[in-house]
């Protein structure tokens, strides 16, 4: 005899592939099958562990998927024989009559050209932009055509105003021609106005990558006798670009993402302790912010926050704090408790009404 529970939906219960609910384990393995097929390198178990599930996964439970796969997918190679630690990769079209775009994906990409488009990253917008038509071209035209009205809403309901305020002006032809000498590790001639003295000089550099934030960066090595070391060259003052036939090797070691870690904005400055203290109002809104990827969390009885970070830039740090008022505390170092207190008096003096204003 039928209870009610027979008909009662059944919730996915844990098993042991760490957590991961049966439909779930079923997307992750699509998942990691097509990012297998479009690597070259190929996906090691700590890839597995670390991307395709919101807290690590145990090596045990990667290794399950990957024999999952594997059982699915026999031909599933290793990439790297003899290499450590191992890589597997699929070839070219075993998952391609799996994947299917939906109109949420689309959606994302089309907001991400936005989003480019309002930092004015327009040589990257434009590639973005070509990526988007040229996987709808490869989508079949019903499900293209099943996706449109989705698409349509979600753009409108998703859509990118233009951020007010400054902008810097960039050529995107400057761009365009750092990007080719990145790629092909090349020297180059930069002519670039500088924004002490308002003259324009120029260095030859080895150009190693990009920073992007309120304004951009180019991030090279500079040739100069009073350099010889990695600098900052804001893309808005480059005012020409010659790209050499030289080569250059790149700096062995080189991280992009450690040397822009290494401050809390573009500025370069040795590292030092930092310590801010965040009143109970603002508590809340603190913890939402990555300050720094090196951060540290430590709630207070009184319902304040305090965070700890190691990073450079201390003037930039101060234009980041002026925007939390009196809610924030350097606690520190001394020298950014200064130099906060320093900047804040300036403000008040510049905008210090005059005797005549007054009247």
């Amino acid at each position: 005899m039928m209870t009610a529970g027979d008909n009662a939906v059944q919730e996915p219960r844990p098993n042991a592939f760490g957590g991961l609910v049966r439909y779930e384990k079923a997307e992750t393995i699509l998942r990691i099958a097509m990012d297998m097929q479009g690597t070259a390198e190929g996906l090691s178990l700590e890839d597995i562990q670390q991307k395709y599930s919101d807290t690590p996964l145990s090596r045990r439970t990667a290794e399950r998927l990957r024999d999952a796969i594997e059982r699915v997918f026999p031909q599933m190679r290793q990439a790297n024989p003899g290499e450590l630690p191992k890589r597997w990769r699929l070839p070219t079209g075993t998952v391609s009559n799996f994947a299917a775009v939906s109109a949420e994906e689309l959606t994302d990409l089309a907001t991400g050209v936005s989003l480019l488009r309002r930092e004015n990253m327009l040589v990257q917008a434009k590639n973005a932009e070509r990526a988007v038509s040229k996987l709808r071209a490869l989508m079949k035209p019903d499900s293209l055509t099943r996706v449109a009205p989705d698409l349509e809403s979600l753009t409108e309901a998703e859509g990118i105003a233009m951020r007010p305020g400054p902008r810097p002006r960039i050529d995107p032809a400057i761009v365009a021609a750092l990007r080719q000498a990145i790629l092909a590790s090349q020297k180059v001639i930069l002519h670039y106005k500088y924004r002490g003295s308002g003259k324009t000089g120029y260095d030859t550099v080895h150009p190693h990558g990009f920073i992007y934030g309120s304004r951009h960066y180019l991030v090279a090595w500079s040739e100069n006798e009073q350099a010889r070391d990695f600098r900052n060259f804001a893309l808005s003052n480059i005012e020409r670009v010659e790209v050499l036939e030289l080569p250059f090797i790149r700096r062995r070691g080189f991280s992009l993402q450690e040397y822009t870690e290494r401050s809390f904005g573009v500025f370069q400055e040795e590292p030092f302790d930092v310590v801010w203290k965040f009143s109970p109002a603002v508590a809340e809104d603190a913890k939402e912010f990555l300050f720094h990827p090196s951060q540290k969390f430590e709630e207070q009885s009184d319902g304040s926050l305090i965070v700890r970070f190691r990073a450079g830039g201390g003037l930039e740090m101060c234009w980041h704090l002026f925007a939390w008022g009196g809610h924030l505390t350097v606690l520190a170092p001394e020298k950014l408790s200064t130099l906060l207190n320093d900047h804040l008096q300036k403000v008040a003096g510049a905008n210090t009404p005059s005797p005549r204003a007054k009247r």
